[in-house]
């Protein structure tokens, strides 16, 4: 697996590859990685010659220096399951290669980008469309795995290739859980055994609201029943949203920890 920390050096070894025609493929990823993170990788070396996987904890995404200062970081490690993974091409760069003095210049995914995660956390959804432009750019895929956990972010993404006539296509790879049912995320490390326990009333409230939904009752009134029902927890939002499908979606905080989720209500 071959190291790049500039755009230069990342174009350079894509140059013959893509001369020969070759079907690449991105994994955009901020580490911290995880078995949701190698499910992607996984899909994009099946499906494609060349694999790049991006590790960039992106500062523009981020509406808190705290949050950005304490987002977990590991190089080494998430370098070994890339590896491990098949990748050909670890995108490693520094903050000013991305976003160099003078960077002034951004990508706003509009109405989709303000409400749920983007009013939660406002400028995130403008910071995650930018350097995914970016990384298309870049990198040049045919192909841009994410992950369904982050629903809004795929819709975002989606809108943003659409609107731009980006010609690549994103591929959205189920939610990788703990036999417990908590969605993996790079978060959950933050999460004590006491937090852990409160932070399964999630995946517990979107199966009532699923429930919900097929008897033809309230799915949001019952996730909110769920989590209203644990003291451990405060909720940031509970909403039936249109991404792609009617998706119950919902953010909670435990402890220090926000943590999001989400279930289609339509299979």
């Amino acid at each position: 697996m071959k190291v790049g920390r500039t755009v230069t050096e990342v174009r350079e070894h894509l140059r013959e590859p893509r001369g020969r025609g070759e079907r690449i493929g991105l994994v955009p990823t901020m580490g911290a990685l995880h078995a949701g993170h190698r499910s992607l990788l996984d899909a994009a070396r099946a499906e494609c010659d060349v694999v790049v996987m991006s590790l960039f904890v992106n500062p523009s995404q981020f509406d808190a220096a705290d949050d950005l200062a304490r987002y977990p970081r590991d190089e080494s490690a998430d370098a070994a399951m890339a590896s491990d993974a098949g990748v050909d091409l670890l995108f490693a760069p520094a903050a000013a290669e991305l976003f160099p003095p003078g960077f002034d210049t951004w990508v706003d995914p509009g109405a989709l980008g303000e409400v749920l995660e983007g009013a939660a956390r406002p400028g995130h959804f403008r910071g995650v469309a930018t350097v995914c432009a970016k990384l298309f750019s870049i990198v040049g895929p045919d192909a841009a795995y994410f992950g369904e956990k982050d629903a809004q972010q795929v819709a975002v993404i989606r809108q943003v290739v659409r609107d731009l006539d980006l010609p690549l296509e994103i591929v959205a790879m189920p939610t990788i859980r703990e036999p417990s049912g908590l969605a993996l995320s790079s978060r959950n490390r933050f999460l004590s055994a006491d937090e852990r326990a409160v932070a399964l009333a999630l995946p517990r409230a979107l199966d009532a609201g699923v429930g919900a939904h097929h008897r033809g009752a309230d799915a949001v009134a019952a996730a909110r029943t769920v989590l209203d029902a644990e003291p451990g927890l405060s909720v940031d939002y509970v909403e039936v949203a249109e991404f792609g499908a009617p998706t119950l979606v919902a953010a909670i905080r435990v402890g220090a920890t926000r943590l999001i989720d989400n279930a289609r209500l339509v299979r």
